[in-house]
């Protein structure tokens, strides 16, 4: 049995539960994982956003308790420093922190207008103008990491910014937002990453549902 146990809600819904599985993944650590039910009012208040904080994922390995995904994210960097979540170079680690803080704090409008359902998808859905709003702010970040690093990833190879960014690719896959060729070429990368595929096809195969996330746009 695995010294380290992720626990994670749900699959198909919980971006956050998918941003903590691709730090274990990317940081190949050994874990297992543990799933809270929907039925338990804690988990489905974070799915639907109305929680002021966020308990899964959480991280417990080698007696050490993590449920912050940033958090995750710091903690993993420094007990697998080889691993590379964060980039070699100093300039690029600050950058790639202020890129993940940045989503791991900011696109309110973004999460609640296009929420993540891996099995859903809304061809020609409607973006309004504030989501359309953090939607460009995102493609910013991408267009400026990877004309700087030279992609395919955000800082070359993947890292946790990777990883914050994740689920923003399954939600424009899953609503159908246009991006310009190199988000895209960037968007595609990620959803061809391994660890991503695997979490997608879980999600496909989970019986659970959130009728408040899988009502028809």
């Amino acid at each position: 049995m695995a010294k380290a146990t992720l626990s994670i809600s749900s699959k198909n819904y919980s971006s956050w539960c998918l941003r903590g599985y691709l730090l274990c993944k990317l940081a190949d650590l050994e874990f297992d994982e543990e799933v809270v039910s929907l039925d338990d009012p804690g988990a489905r208040a974070e799915l639907l956003l109305l929680s002021p904080s966020f308990l899964v994922p959480c991280l417990t390995d080698d007696g050490v308790k993590v449920w912050d995904t940033l958090a995750i994210a710091e903690y993993l960097a420094e007990a697998k420093p080889n691993a590379g979540l964060l980039p070699a170079d100093r300039a690029a680690r600050a950058h790639c922190r202020a890129i993940c803080g940045e989503m791991h704090s900011g696109f309110y409008n973004l999460r609640s207008a296009l929420p993540m359902n891996l099995k859903a998808h809304h061809p020609g859905f409607k973006v309004w103008a504030g989501a359309q709003a953090d939607i460009d702010r995102v493609m910013a970040i991408w267009r400026e990491c990877l004309s700087t690093y030279g992609g395919p990833y955000l800082f070359g190879k993947l890292s946790m910014a990777d990883a914050m960014y994740a689920p923003v690719c399954s939600r424009f896959r899953t609503y159908d937002v246009k991006l310009d060729a190199p988000c895209t070429a960037y968007s595609r990368a990620i959803m061809s990453w391994p660890a991503m595929e695997e979490w997608i096809a879980a999600a496909r195969e989970e019986p659970a549902e959130l009728e408040e996330l899988d009502v028809e746009f």
